[in-house]
């Protein structure tokens, strides 16, 4: 009986070790930072969601270590820069780079 308990608070602190010290992206992204990146994401997302000027399904956002990319169509300047100075002002976000094309 001992020794399952042995055994099996040695799988447990081994999956422990497993799940935090493992990368989840190909540059080594811990897991913390993913989900990071991810909430920032949804946030993102959000705000574009609420915002009349920006055509939230046009625009792709994707965050990697606090760096938000977009890139997707634009019908004009003004919505190409609505939509960096939304990213710009979520919680979280260290850089835009806005890759939106305007057509």
């Amino acid at each position: 009986m001992k020794l399952s308990y042995v055994v099996l608070a040695a799988a447990a602190a081994l999956t422990v070790v497993q799940v935090t010290g493992c990368a989840v992206a190909r540059d080594q992204q811990t897991v913390g930072s993913y989900v990071d990146d991810a909430t920032i994401t949804t946030r993102v997302k959000a705000a574009y969601a609420k915002d009349p000027t920006v055509a939230a399904t046009s625009i792709n956002v994707e965050t990697l270590k606090g760096t938000v990319q977009l890139s997707g169509f634009a019908k004009s300047t003004a919505e190409r820069m609505s939509a960096e100075r939304l990213a710009r002002n979520v919680d979280g976000v260290k850089s835009v780079k806005n890759d939106i094309v305007v057509r």
